[in-house]
């Protein structure tokens, strides 16, 4: 089933992942005229399945959100396909403009619209994002274990990876690549735990057959590895709120851009919130659903304050 869009809501959610849908799923059950826009470019569709999701565990990505758009459906919610380009204040909330010129209008919008991820630029590597090259251990660890792992690294944050990756497989190598310099007590860390480091810049990923075959290095040395594990740039997709005065900005840890909000996605424009990894770049799949539905919440009381004021000065005028 398909829906046109309305001209009006309560509540326009841009972004139909997780967050954005379980945003719509608490708005709807609350009885409120809601709307998901969804641009279809999921962070997680190159992944097999989602891992770690209670009651879910394995699911492809695309399943789940199937299942989600049709619990939305189910309280009246409308979930359509399109493109948000830009988001302006009006009257009485906001115009929310698409790209293939439909245009509609909210009282409250929730921003679930996700990121994407920057990986380091390296011949070959790119192509194989989501199936034996991953960032998550706890996402992927458990499809990779026991293989022949290399942690390619892009900054500090990389030494976290190598030590949490060890606990999936002992056959675990550092490639430096020229990004990370190793103090003496790091270097024991892995050294005590059998890792091997490969310092110097990585020339290329080689692969065969579709599959990662391992790294030729600048000197041209080759080591081979199945699986290869990499930390991206992540960066907020928010372009399109620059007309509301709000854009990302970097994230305290340096792994990228975010939208910053309070703990419950209220963000520093009036009647804007945001939920998942626009806002919280680590969250998990789980994490991003609860925070959607956090914020959905208290949209909804956000809403209940101002139809209870208007009813109250149409009640003293009356």
């Amino acid at each position: 089933m398909t829906y046109e869009l309305r001209e009006q809501y309560d509540v326009v959610v841009i972004g139909g992942g997780a967050a954005g849908l379980n945003g719509a799923l608490m708005l709807g059950r609350a009885r409120r005229s809601v709307a998901v826009i969804d641009a279809g470019e999921p962070r997680n569709a190159p992944a097999e399945g989602v891992h770690g999701l209670l009651g879910r565990e394995g699911m492809p990505p695309s399943e789940l959100l199937e299942i989600g758009r049709g619990e939305v459906r189910q309280y009246g919610g409308h979930v359509v396909d399109g493109a948000v380009t830009s988001a302006n204040p009006t009257r009485d909330g906001f115009a929310v403009a698409l790209a293939d010129g439909r245009e509609v209008k909210a009282r409250k919008l929730l921003v679930t619209t996700g990121l994407v991820d920057r990986l380091p630029e390296i011949p070959g590597l790119a192509e194989h994002w989501g199936k034996d090259l991953v960032h998550c251990p706890y996402c992927h660890g458990w499809e990779v274990r026991d293989q022949a792992i290399g942690i390619v690294a892009t900054g500090p944050m990389s030494m976290h990876g190598a030590l949490l990756f060890r606990q999936w497989t002992a056959d675990l190598v550092l490639f430096t690549n020229d990004r990370l310099a190793l103090p003496p007590e790091e270097l024991e860390k892995l050294k005590a735990r059998g890792t091997r480091i490969v310092d110097g810049p990585i020339e290329r990923i080689e692969s065969e057959d579709g599959r990662i075959r391992g790294v030729r290095m600048a000197n041209g040395e080759f080591v081979e590895r199945t699986v290869l594990a990499t930390s991206s740039r992540m960066e907020a997709r928010a372009g399109f709120l620059k007309d509301l005065g709000l854009k990302a900005v970097e994230h305290s840890s340096g792994a990228g851009e975010h939208v910053p909000a309070d703990p419950v996605g209220r963000t520093e424009v009036p009647g804007v919130w945001v939920a998942g990894n626009v806002t919280d770049l680590m969250a998990q799949v789980g994490a991003a659903a609860a925070a959607g539905a956090m914020a959905g919440a208290q949209i909804n009381m956000e809403l209940v304050n101002e139809d209870t004021a208007a009813a109250v000065a149409e009640y003293r005028a009356g």
